[in-house]
């Protein structure tokens, strides 16, 4: 029989598509496997309203064969199979899609679910194949007909013998090259592998005939013998976790998929359940780990989850389905609004997908918030684990998503002994407290050493402590709390009264000569001293201004380009004094008495004042010996 010729668009698809639409090479099983799980349907469907076909939905089976001498995968159906006309039509002329023709003459499209709508799958068997052939056998005809192809060079279509209606697709696997190994799809471990990542949840079981071995030990043996068999095995388990309804499946059988699926060793906080109708239907199965995972700050970490269209893998790591801020949500998202063929560009301009996307992240919110409020425990500890990324999601979002997260921010409470919100600081301020005060540091034990938190623990005021290198930024972003300022320790205007201001001006004015001489001794160190009206116990403390704060300069100087950039990074040194304090006192008696003295008198508060705002010394051999000039 003479052979025909892909028309010229399609010969140039099938080419594109075999070098670039699929990189995945394991994909064309999937696609074989979800065409026949396809022309299953249809015949299950027609046999709903045909008594004639016999048929219920148990009868229905997919059946894959390895032929390893000759080199011969086959994956058969026993479907509603296809004339020579519909073998011509369908596979003929590429992106000509026989389910979507069957979907679209039914009258009510929603009652069937078909996977390959757009006709371009079957063609990534040639990606693996060197030459295919299709065999098929109409469920109401007693003719076969033989599709053969060897790629873009065309095709043939003759009669052929085949029992039973259904239809095979038999791949003649490439040889293996350098860069190839084709040998590899038949092989049992590999089809296994396969079909369980890929079409675990096909409906229909999937069999393969698996070659074992077992010991035989007879009477008389002296060594025990072993013989091969072969078992017909049913390779897919047909029902995923994520159809079956919340109140039927046990927390165990959540957590055995969790550690199964995402190989997590943790168990999960929190387990989430969507089922999703309307424009955009969709099935959702989503955990909240219970551990941070070991690459987790790692470009090795791929954020996002698994997308499966009606039961078939599309996708390992969708990350159009989640945003940032909740990268550490694992689970799997299945709908059957979207297409199996479906390209990562495609993906990201999908309106479905963003629709899904805009659903997911509503209720991971609102199941996080949820278990605040019902299982705190549970959620101090994964905000241990997880509250950076929260805040990192304020910030990456230059604060656009700072009304879904700031809800869910955690800080330690100088009064409270540990994590409390931002919600329940404020409803425990007294009426005439104005701001929500907070101080940084690298730990709560460091922060509450500082000079400057005196004051408010002494007006028995509630502080924040901000632990984490990127809290500053993330506060300034907020800006506000409940119509509340957030204001700083170091910052004396939030904290004395307007009278208190003005004796604070007064002293200043008093004092002017030895500031002024304090800072031309410090010259390039701070950009002036002042008399502070916070202190209590301590002589000095060092606070900043100009936007940039002691912690924000040490994260920026941690991902600054290079040493020049890094040295430019440097908040503005205000050093506060204390007029109360003995050192006070001592100090302007030396500026007056002895001015060398009293320099190096002011070297050693500002080093003091590094040392207690957790800041280096320039060079603390220097300081030793200053310290050891002053007391000798």
């Amino acid at each position: 029989m003479a052979k025909k010729q892909f028309k010229a668009e399609s010969k140039r698809l099938l080419e594109l598509m075999i070098d670039s639409i699929y990189t995945n090479k394991d994909i064309f099983l999937r696609e074989m496997i979800s065409n026949a799980s396809d022309a299953e349907d249809k015949l299950c469907y027609m046999a709903l309203t045909d008594d004639t076909i016999g048929m219920s939905r148990d009868d229905f089976y997919i059946r894959i064969d390895i032929d390893k001498e000759n080199r011969l995968l086959t994956v058969s159906d026993n479907g509603v199979g296809m004339s020579k006309e519909e073998l011509e039509s369908n596979l003929g002329t590429i992106a000509r899609s026989g389910s979507l023709k069957f979907r679209d003459g039914m009258e009510k499209k929603e009652d069937i679910d078909i996977i390959g709508q757009f006709g371009v799958g079957f063609y990534s068997a040639f990606m693996v194949s060197d030459k295919v052939t299709v065999m098929s056998k109409r469920y109401d005809s007693q003719e076969a007909w033989c599709w053969t192809s060897s790629g873009v060079d065309g095709y043939q279509v003759s009669e052929c013998e085949k029992d039973g209606h259904g239809t095979s697709v038999v791949m003649h696997i490439k040889e293996d090259t350098e860069d190839d190994n084709f040998g590899q799809y038949l092989e049992q471990y590999t089809i296994q592998t396969l079909v369980r990542r890929y079409s675990d949840y096909i409906r229909y079981p999937i069999k393969l005939l698996m070659k074992r071995t077992r010991r035989v030990e007879g009477e008389n043996d002296e060594k025990p013998r072993y013989e091969d068999y072969t078992e017909d095995v049913t390779l897919n388990s047909m029902v995923p976790i994520w159809q079956r309804n919340k109140g039927e499946v046990p927390k165990e059988d959540y957590d055995s998929f969790y550690s199964e699926k995402f190989l997590r060793p943790d168990k999960p906080l929190r387990v989430i359940t969507m089922n999703a109708e309307g424009l955009v239907s969709f099935r959702a199965l989503l955990y909240v780990p219970g551990e941070v995972p070991y690459d987790y700050y790692t470009t090795e970490y791929k954020r996002g989850l698994q997308l499966y269209s009606s039961g078939v893998l599309i996708m390992d790591s969708c990350e159009e389905l989640l945003p940032e801020h909740f990268r550490f949500v694992k689970g799997v998202v299945d709908t059957q609004d979207v297409s199996l063929n479906i390209s990562r560009e495609t993906l990201q301009k999908s309106r479905q997908v963003k629709v899904i996307a805009g659903n997911i992240e509503k209720r991971i919110r609102s199941e996080l918030k949820k278990m605040m409020d019902e299982d705190r425990e549970n959620y101090e500890k994964f905000f241990r684990c997880f509250g950076l990324q929260l805040k990192y999601g304020i910030l990456a979002s230059y604060g656009a998503a700072s009304e879904d997260l700031k809800d869910l921010l955690m800080y330690h409470s100088s009064t409270q002994g540990g994590l409390v919100t931002l919600r329940e600081y404020v409803s425990r301020m007294p009426e005439d407290q104005k701001y929500i005060y907070y101080a940084s540091g690298d730990d709560t034990a460091r922060i509450d050493r500082l000079p400057q938190t005196e004051v408010i623990k002494q007006r028995g005021m509630e502080m924040l402590y901000l632990t984490d290198s990127v809290d500053e930024f993330v506060i300034q972003t907020l800006r506000e709390y409940d119509n509340r300022q957030f204001k700083s320790v170091n910052d004396d205007d939030g904290l004395v009264g307007d009278e208190e201001k003005e004796k604070v001006k007064q002293k200043n004015e008093k004092h002017k000569q030895l500031l002024d001489f304090v800072g031309k001794a410090l010259e390039g160190k701070i950009k002036e001293a002042r008399i502070s009206g916070q202190l209590v116990s301590q002589p000095v403390c060092l606070t900043a201004e100009g936007g940039i704060s002691f912690e924000m300069e040490k994260y920026l100087k941690t991902v600054a380009r290079d040493e020049e950039s890094a040295g430019q990074i440097k908040a503005q040194r205000i050093l506060q004094l204390n007029p109360e304090h003995e050192v006070f006192a001592k100090l302007e008696a030396a500026v007056n008495e002895d001015p060398d003295r009293a320099e190096k008198l002011c070297r050693v508060l500002y080093g003091q004042a590094c040392l207690m705002a957790d800041l280096p010394l320039e060079d603390p051999a220097e300081f030793s010996q200053l310290v050891s000039s002053l007391i000798f």
